[in-house]
């Protein structure tokens, strides 16, 4: 099990970071007017556990805050997610 969390941890590390360098380079991306990277990506990896990222590239850059599915969408992943693992923290912990 400790192994199991070891690489949960890892992932989420990674996932988050990555999820926050997508933030930061559409942002960059959208000032240069050039190629953006889908909105649909931007959510994709902060389902799949960047939300933490998300929101802090989200905050640090100004980068997508009026968009009402990242302003409130994220936050909302964000607590499925922590569900999801307190659940998960209380049925197999």
């Amino acid at each position: 099990m400790k192994i199991f969390i070891l690489y949960l941890t890892l992932y989420l590390i990674a996932i988050n970071l990555v999820t926050f360098i997508l933030f930061w380079k559409d942002k960059r991306r959208s000032k240069r007017d050039a190629w953006r990277i889908p909105e649909k990506t931007l959510l994709i990896f902060s389902v799949v556990g960047g939300s933490v990222g998300g929101i802090i590239g989200m905050k640090v850059f100004h980068h997508k805050t009026k968009h009402l599915q990242f302003s409130l969408g994220l936050p909302v992943i964000l607590l499925f997610q922590v569900g999801i693992a307190a659940v998960a923290f209380f049925k197999f912990g």
